[in-house]
C-alpha cells in the first residue's frame, strides 16, 4: 500500500492508478470500519488516522490530474467523512525520498526523466 506524496502530475498511469485504488482502500478501513480489519495497522495506514480530511484533497488531486489526462473518475468521497488534520506530516518516506524511489522504478514516472 502506497500513498504517494509528490504531485500526481509526476506519477505514471500504473502509479496514479494504482494509489487511486489503494487510496480507496484506506478510505474504507479509516470511515467505514472505523480504523479496524484488513490494512489497519499497515505503517501506510496508521500515517493518516486523524487525517482523512487530507486523505480527502489528496484525492481530489487525484481526480483532477485523471480529468487532467483525460480519464474519467466515477469514484468520489464523502466529504462528511472528511475530518481531522488537512495536512500530511507523518512520512514513511519523505517527499524527496519518494521523488527518488520513483526515479528507480522502471516506469514511465516523469520523475524517471529528471
Amino acid at each position: 500500500m502506497r500513498i504517494w506524496d509528490v504531485e500526481p502530475k509526476y506519477l505514471c498511469r500504473k502509479h496514479l492508478l494504482a494509489e487511486h485504488r489503494e487510496l480507496h482502500g484506506l478510505w474504507n478501513i479509516l470511515t467505514v470500519h472505523d480504523g479496524k480489519g484488513g490494512y489497519s495497522r499497515h505503517p501506510e495506514t496508521l500515517r493518516w488516522f486523524g487525517k482523512t480530511r487530507a486523505l480527502y484533497a489528496r484525492h481530489e488531486a487525484l481526480a483532477r490530474e485523471f480529468e487532467h489526462r483525460g480519464y474519467e473518475h466515477h469514484t468520489p468521497l464523502d466529504e462528511l467523512h472528511a475530518t481531522g488534520s488537512g495536512i500530511q506530516d507523518a512520512f514513511l518516506d519523505t517527499p524527496d525520498e519518494q521523488t527518488l524511489i520513483l526515479r528507480d522504478k522502471p516506469c514511465e514516472c516523469p520523475q524517471t526523466r529528471i
